[in-house]
């Protein structure tokens, strides 16, 4: 779908889960408390179920281009249409990937991705990020988001509601998408 200089973005398949979960599984460790994406196969299949069938998710798999093993996901969930044109990212780097830049690169792509008129068409993308969680903050900031607001008992993650920072960015925000507006 897009390639940049080290990783591609194409979108979840469910021929990917023995890839995903294993990946998952070495990298529980890194991922928690702030991850838990799907460990089992069955889980992997309810998962891109819902990415696959709900038309308001868009769910993507970053692959590293020398190896085409999967280092990480980027999904766009709850996209809404009309006045708003928006949805709200959520994103892992497996943990071989991790601190390579890898997950930036794939950011960057899906941005372009939401943002043109060929793609997505959104205006507007928004990240929820605990505020203990600085690697996520660090990749959403250099990414070109802005801190727009603290949301209290937000999400259900880990057995507990958790606090929230919300990061947006909009089409206009980004130097790229500018050649490319939609109506």
């Amino acid at each position: 779908m897009a390639t940049g200089d080290r990783v591609g973005l194409r979108p979840v398949t469910y021929d990917d889960a023995v890839e995903f979960t294993e990946s998952a599984r070495r990298s529980t460790a890194h991922h928690r408390p702030w991850l838990f994406p799907p460990l089992t196969e069955d889980d992997y299949a309810a998962y891109a179920r819902r990415l696959l069938e709900d038309p308001a998710k868009e769910g993507y798999l970053f692959c590293e281009l020398a190896t085409g093993r999967i280092a990480g996901f980027i999904n766009v969930n709850n996209i809404v249409r009309g006045a708003l044109q928006g949805g709200a990212i959520g994103y892992g780097a497996f943990e071989h990937a991790v601190g390579r830049g890898l997950t930036g690169e794939a950011l960057r792509l899906l941005l372009d991705h939401a943002f043109a008129c060929s793609g997505l068409g959104l205006h507007r993308i928004e990240a929820s990020i605990q505020p203990l969680n600085a690697a996520s903050i660090g990749l959403v900031r250099s990414a070109g988001f802005r801190l727009e607001g603290y949301s209290p008992d937000f999400l259900f993650i880990d057995g507990a509601w958790r606090d929230h920072e919300r990061w947006a960015i909009t089409r206009e925000m980004t130097v790229r998408a500018r050649e490319r507006r939609c109506l």
